[in-house]
């Protein structure tokens, strides 16, 4: 049987209790992987104890000795990290005339400095042990723009920038990042947008849908694989149905 090789590798993930992130968290449970994940503090979980093979931690990713202490406890309740997902991410929209610094302040420090605080406390680790992966999740905003998400797009398009220079820093030590960036998937955070403009995105995707929070949770899990994507380093996946290539 052909494996990913993430059987009892130790995945951590931010953002992991809902859309993508829980699709990513249940996925990698699927295939072996051990995973913690955090969440904010709103949700009903028990710090400290593990869930259906999974451990719930709560965290704010814009803070980042609460990101340092989940990374201790990931590591003492399931060991040395293998993998990190920044998957953590916020919208606040508005036409950039309108928005104010408040809101282009919170989405900065989720989307952007958020990945920094979850990465950050991992990465001496796995250049010790000379082994890991680094899974960004990026969006097509960050690519290609989009109107009212002036906060949003320079957020994700400077999580690429962060990957590909980590990329190559990295490489030396036997660790891989890259960059997983979806387009329109049916989440909490598309719930809200009119009929009418998900019609014309529809409209605009060739495959005339928005994709599956599991359709990103395949493209995290192949790059997080020392088997499937063992040479494969600094890219951005694209799984936006040829929205935008």
């Amino acid at each position: 049987m052909i494996s990913l090789g993430l059987e009892d590798k130790v995945i951590f993930v931010s953002g992991g209790s809902r859309g993508i992130g829980a699709a990513t968290v249940n996925l990698l449970q699927q295939l072996g992987a051990k995973v913690a994940f955090t969440y904010r503090p709103v949700n009903s979980y028990y710090e400290g104890e593990i869930l259906e093979g999974a451990l719930p931690i709560a965290a704010d990713v814009t803070d980042p000795a609460a990101m340092e202490k989940a990374a201790r406890l990931a590591e003492e309740k399931l060991g040395p990290v293998y993998g990190v997902v920044a998957n953590a991410g916020i919208t606040k929209d508005n036409f950039y005339s309108k928005l104010s610094f408040e809101d282009w302040d919170q989405v900065i420090d989720v989307n952007l400095k958020g990945v920094n605080h979850t990465i950050k406390p991992f990465i001496n680790g796995m250049y010790e042990r000379l082994e890991g992966s680094i899974v960004c999740v990026s969006s097509i905003s960050g690519e290609r723009g989009n109107v009212g998400q002036t906060n949003y797009s320079a957020t994700k398009a400077a999580v690429i920038g962060l990957v590909k220079s980590l990329a190559r820093e990295s490489a030396r030590y036997n660790i891989r990042a890259n960059v997983v960036s979806p387009g329109f998937i049916e989440t909490d955070m598309t719930k809200g947008l009119p009929d009418k403009v998900k019609d014309k995105v529809t409209a605009e995707i060739p495959v005339r849908r928005f994709g599956q929070p599991e359709d990103i949770a395949w493209a995290v899990a192949f790059l997080l694989s020392p088997v499937a994507s063992n040479f494969v380093t600094g890219e951005v996946l694209r799984v936006n149905g040829a929205h935008h290539t």
